[in-house]
């Protein structure tokens, strides 16, 4: 399938989801991100989930990370509609968040990272394929911002559903995952 039946098909499947399944299914996501190694990370890039299209609940991720590694850094993008282009701000308990017309929540202050040094980064997908590469929302903010992170950089995505077999309109510009959370295991690719 390509990324537009993709998006539409699985924007679908997550409404169908009952809260009861969802919050089964994000602490069962949250026992399969406890199995990863975070030994040597500094700076993660969070995001804050949209609940009306349904995302995981990365505050689970978020907050395993801050109190396994206490000196953690946790930074959230903010996106510039007019380019379609994000950045990324570090983020802390005082944090005021505001949320943009494409209902996206953002930190409204916060220092600059720049994205090479950023060890993880949490990237949201309605789907990805077995090989790793992911169907966002279709504007491109995060593969225009991964270009710039460092190589060995770790992605990780969550997601309720199994990847699919593939997609068939990855374009070069397209930057897989290393890794997807499901609720019943790891996916390394």
């Amino acid at each position: 399938m390509n990324k537009k039946d993709l998006r539409i098909q699985y924007k679908q499947n997550r409404k169908e989801i009952s809260p009861k399944n969802r919050a089964i299914w994000n602490d069962l996501m949250l026992i399969q991100f406890q199995h990863l190694s975070f030994e040597s990370v500094h700076q993660v890039l969070s995001y804050w989930p949209m609940e009306h299209l349904g995302e995981p609940d990365t505050h689970l991720f978020t907050r395993y990370l801050k109190l396994m590694l206490p000196d953690v850094q946790i930074a959230y993008p903010v996106c510039d509609i007019s380019t379609n282009k994000m950045e990324a701000k570090l983020v802390d308990d005082e944090t005021v968040f505001v949320t943009n017309s494409l209902g996206i929540t953002e930190p409204r202050e916060g220092k600059l990272v720049h994205p090479n040094s950023l060890d993880v980064v949490f990237v949201p997908n309605l789907v990805c394929s077995q090989t790793g590469y992911r169907v966002g929302y279709g504007k491109g903010f995060y593969d225009r911002y991964l270009v710039d992170c460092k190589p060995d950089v770790t992605l990780i995505g969550f997601n309720y559903f199994e990847p699919v077999a593939s997609i068939n309109d990855i374009g070069e510009w397209d930057i897989p995952l290393h890794f997807l959370i499901t609720p019943e295991q790891i996916f390394e690719f």
